[in-house]
């Protein structure tokens, strides 16, 4: 079994998650990442994507948006817009933002909206991935 490191995962609004783990799978601008113990320190940006957190009972998925997530050998600080477990997340909202996300990426030419709407794409498929739909 692998070293366990502390997990922290604070929002504006609360401290989402605090504890020992020994393993965490997070979605950076760089792309997926896990992350064990003794990792190399570095500062990354968020995005909007799934995090698993990996503790002795089980796996626990949480949806994430953007922010930073500083690593250091020891501990783990994760700072969200907004972080949310499964039973948290209004799958019919994230559904219907997933719809109106893909029809203005579709419809629209604009370069600054179609980014808007890839942002929102991405938060509401990783609020329904963590709720598990």
């Amino acid at each position: 079994m692998a070293e366990k490191f502390r997990l922290q995962i604070i929002t504006p609004e609360r401290i989402f998650y605090e504890g020992e783990v020994p393993f965490i799978e997070i979605k950076t601008t760089e792309g997926p990442m896990g992350i064990y113990k003794n990792h190399v320190p570095t500062t990354l940006i968020l995005s909007p994507g799934v995090l698993k957190i990996y503790e002795d009972e089980g796996v626990k998925r949480a949806a994430l948006h953007t922010g930073f997530v500083e690593i250091q050998q020891e501990k783990i600080v994760v700072m969200a817009e907004i972080a949310e477990w499964p039973e948290e997340i209004d799958v019919k909202r994230a559904e219907e933002a997933r719809i109106r996300a893909e029809r203005r990426i579709k419809d629209d030419s604009q370069d600054d909206s179609v980014a808007r709407a890839e942002i929102a794409l991405r938060k509401a498929l990783a609020r329904l991935e963590a709720s598990g739909k």
